[in-house]
């Protein structure tokens, strides 16, 4: 490691320590200076200003939970595999309310920020290994974003709630609600419309040059609207 990486990697920790005992507030120029051993300039040269300092913050402690999430091994059930990355999503919140905070609490209107990037990719991953299965019930778009939509949610709703009055028996309950509505049990017969359809899409990109740009966008278009038909009753 260079003598630049050491002193950022000593800044980065430096930071994340602060957050963790004295939250976001407890972060200044000053405090990260002073935990870390270095001029003001030192952190300008590295990260511009705090919010670079606070981006790169929150890129590591989300790397770090990526790890935990990756050297989880994926098993013959997609969906209880997507059970699994939904508790330790909620458990890495909990375990560090600072980083998540940083990570989710902080949203841009219209943009999704780099840093959750690959989150969001192996929300997909998960969600599509369902969809291949023959086992979900809405389009892999409109499943990602409402298991992110209700996961993140419900964290930022336990940080802010006082450990002693969270409902221990929310998590489960919101996860297996959401599960249930965007997954069907495994098929034991011939799949309905919407099962074919997202199943389907999800293994195009195992057939690379089968059709055109053209084409592969319009045949995804077709197979979303089939995903979002509701069957008459």
């Amino acid at each position: 490691m260079s003598d630049r990486e050491e002193v950022r990697r000593r800044i980065i920790d430096a930071t994340t320590r602060l957050l963790h005992d004295k939250g976001r507030e407890g972060v200044t120029t000053r405090t990260v200076g002073a935990a870390a051993g270095v001029q003001a300039p030192t952190l300008y040269r590295l990260f511009t200003d705090m919010d670079g300092l606070l981006e790169a913050v929150a890129a590591d402690g989300l790397a770090r939970y990526l790890e935990r999430k990756h050297s989880q091994e994926l098993s013959d059930d997609p969906v209880d595999d997507l059970r699994r990355g939904w508790d330790t999503h909620v458990g890495f919140g909990l375990e560090n309310p600072a980083h998540y905070l940083l990570i989710y609490g902080r949203p841009t209107p219209g943009t999704r920020r780099r840093v959750t990037e690959q989150a969001m990719e192996r929300l997909h991953l998960l969600i599509e290994r369902i969809a291949v299965a023959g086992r979900l019930s809405v389009g892999v778009e409109a499943a990602a974003a409402m298991v992110h939509a209700a996961g993140v949610g419900l964290t930022l709703t336990l940080i802010g709630t006082p450990p002693e009055e969270r409902d221990a028996a929310l998590p489960d309950r919101l996860r297996e609600a959401v599960l249930g509505a965007i997954t069907t049990a495994a098929p034991a017969g011939d799949p309905g419309l919407a099962q074919r359809a997202v199943g389907l899409k999800a293994v195009l990109d195992e057939a690379p040059g089968l059709y055109t740009p053209g084409e592969r966008a319009l045949l995804g278009e077709l197979l979303d609207r089939a995903a979002d038909h509701a069957p008459a009753r």
